[in-house]
This record gives C-alpha cells, sequence and structure tokens, in this order.
C-alpha cells in the first residue's frame, strides 16, 4: 500500500486452510444471491496515500450500508475481505490505483473463488490503467460509484480477466494483476517513479517515461542496461513451445516483454494489435535500431510480417511459463527473479457508469 515502489523480496505465503475456512462462510451469507441485489452492504476498500486520495473522498463513510475499511498492510486488506465476505458485501469498491486493485484481488479471489461480487475501481492511483481500459469516469467517487451499482440491469457492466502469477514451486501464493512487464519495462517503471516525482501522472507520466527509454535504446551503447536485455525463457502452455525469437542478440535473452489482459493500454497504445480479450504478449527480442524506428507504428497497431522477422513478437496465450534472472513489474511493483506461471484468473465484473 506504500506509494513508492516495493519490491516484493518475499511473495505471499500459502496460507493453507485460509480458503477452505473463509470460502464457505461467504456462501453462508449469501453472497451469491446478494449479488444480485443493489439494496445490499458495499464494501470499501481506501486506500489513503493512493496519489489522488490524501484522506479525501469519504463522503459516503456514514452511510449504513457502507463497510469501510482502511488497512495499512497487505495482511489487513485480506482481513478486511474475509470481513467483508462473512458479512454478504453484495459490491465491492476500491478506492486506490493499480497496485491496491492488485492487493485487493491477491487477496479476495482465494476467499470468493468464481463468485466475486462486482466491482468499481475509483481512479485514485497515478497512472490507473485498469480505468483506463474499463471507462470508469475520471471524477468519480463513492458516492457515484454507488449511484451506478444501483441502476442494476441499466448500468454498465464489464467483465475482465486479471493475469495470475504463480511460482512453478508452489511455495508461493499467486498474485493478480493486469500489466506485467520485464527486461527495459522495469527499467521504465522505475523511471516512471522519478517522472512522478517530477509531478508527471497518468497517461503523461507513461509518455515521458516511454520517450526517455527509447532515447536511450537508440542512442546508448551495448552496456547500457537500457539496451542489454535480460535472461529470460518464455514458454507457451499447454504444449511446452518456446515464444520465437528472431535471432538478433543474444538467444538467452530479451529486451521487453510486455504482457496484460487488459484490451485497451494508457495512452491509445496498441503494442497487441488490434483490441480484443485473452492474455497476449508484446515481445522484443533485441532493441534493433530499425524496429525501434518503427515504434511509433508499432504502438498505432501496425502489424506485418517484418515485424517478427525483425525480433517483435505479438503473441497470444492460454498461459505461459517465465523464467527470469532479474527482477519484473506487476502493476508498477518490483518482484522477484525466479520461475512462474503466467495465465488468467477467474472472469470479474466491473461496475463502470
Amino acid at each position: 500500500m506504500d506509494r513508492s515502489i516495493h519490491e516484493f523480496d518475499k511473495l505471499p505465503e500459502v496460507e493453507q486452510g485460509k480458503k477452505s475456512a473463509v470460502a464457505p462462510a461467504a456462501r453462508a451469507a449469501g453472497v451469491g444471491n446478494a449479488h444480485e441485489s443493489p439494496s445490499g452492504k458495499i464494501g470499501v476498500i481506501y486506500n489513503p496515500r493512493s496519489h489522488r486520495n490524501k484522506g479525501q473522498d469519504l463522503d459516503c463513510a456514514n452511510n449504513e450500508r457502507v463497510l469501510l475499511a482502511v488497512p495499512e498492510t497487505r495482511p489487513d486488506i485480506g482481513k478486511a475481505i474475509a470481513d467483508f465476505a462473512e458479512a454478504g458485501i453484495s459490491y465491492l469498491i476500491i478506492n486506490g490505483g493499480d497496485g491496491t486493485v492488485r492487493d485487493v484481488l491477491t487477496s479476495a479471489v482465494p476467499i470468493y473463488g468464481d463468485d466475486m461480487p462486482p466491482i468499481a475501481v475509483l481512479p485514485k492511483g497515478k497512472t490507473n490503467a485498469l480505468n483506463v481500459d474499463i471507462g470508469s469516469p475520471k471524477d468519480w467517487n463513492i458516492g457515484d460509484a454507488i449511484k451506478a451499482f444501483d441502476k442494476g440491469d441499466a448500468g454498465r457492466r464489464i467483465t475482465r480477466r486479471p493475469l495470475q502469477i504463480t511460482t512453478l514451486d508452489g511455495t508461493s501464493a499467486p498474485v493478480r494483476g493486469f500489466i506485467l512487464g520485464a527486461g527495459a519495462f522495469t527499467l521504465g517503471t522505475k523511471a516512471g517513479q522519478d517522472a512522478h516525482n517530477l509531478g508527471f501522472f497518468n497517461s503523461l507520466a507513461v509518455g515521458a517515461t516511454g520517450v526517455w527509454g527509447m532515447l536511450q535504446a537508440l542512442f546508448g551503447s551495448d552496456s547500457n542496461p537500457w539496451r542489454r536485455g535480460v535472461e529470460m525463457g518464455l514458454l507457451l502452455k499447454p504444449a511446452g513451445t518456446p515464444v520465437p525469437h528472431a535471432g538478433f542478440g543474444d538467444r538467452a535473452r530479451r529486451a521487453i516483454v510486455l504482457s496484460s489482459t487488459l484490451r485497451r493500454m494508457p495512452m491509445g497504445i496498441k503494442l497487441y494489435g488490434p483490441e480484443r480479450d485473452g492474455l497476449k504478449l508484446a515481445v522484443l527480442d533485441a532493441p534493433r535500431r530499425r524496429v525501434l524506428a518503427a515504434v511509433p507504428m508499432i504502438l498505432a497497431g501496425w502489424q506485418s510480417p517484418w515485424m517478427a522477422k525483425n525480433g517483435y513478437h505479438q503473441v497470444d496465450a492460454e498461459a505461459y511459463e517465465l523464467e527470469i534472472g532479474d527482477q519484473f513489474i506487476l502493476d508498477g511493483e518490483v518482484f522477484p527473479p525466479g520461475r512462474y506461471c503466467v495465465s488468467q484468473g477467474p472472469e470479474l465484473t466491473f461496475v463502470t457508469e
């Protein structure tokens, strides 16, 4: 829940028995039926550290329908979600940015399983990539989100499935989010933190970071970390087929990987080509200058066999195995090197207006 980039030196532990203990309690409280009732209880996870909150937007805290939680730590989020489940909430409002969404989904899915209540996300973070995709109003507050839910079928609902990242040795609990990046993307996210410190936020921060990274990759030497790439293996499941490598640079390394289940990305960029559902990857083998020169067209959705021949791959997958020798990023925060399975989590319903 911290505003700075957090390094997950230790991934969430597998908590034996908690899923089976809490999920039946949620069912016994009538969660499944409550989802159909706009008049049901509402759980609010409020992150006061989110960029746009700063102690504001608690005007509905005294609403008798609202159960408010202001967790200070990630374990606190899990406890709040368990309390919501036992209370039988019919609607979950996440007041925070992409990182808060990641932490809430990581805690909530083991509790609710496939029976998650509808979710509203208030765009209170720095980049709010999920909100760019699902189209929640930029000035949404808790009261607006409650009114949208109370419209019932007359309101707007969008479904998405998050990424689900699991260690292959099974020693850590899965984490869930919407944008995974590695290689130069990790450097870019850290540079993005510098951009935030300079006052750039949302799509402007993404753009400023992207321009800086492009300049580094175009004009830097091969020893430049923006050009060096990261050791990684990418195997598409279930067949175990390697993601193609065009052969430029070291075949054991990739310059950048960006993976998401979102349809629309910030600033309208189309790394994967046409908008579509599902788990997608954009992979750059090496920062060849001819490919980097074509980046504006790639970001606009251009697709051509020329790209794969020159080391830029757009891939759809059911799931994939990631073995990486350096840190990677999930929704703005750093995770350790290792071997992971990246798949899709359960389908979630988002209330958007």
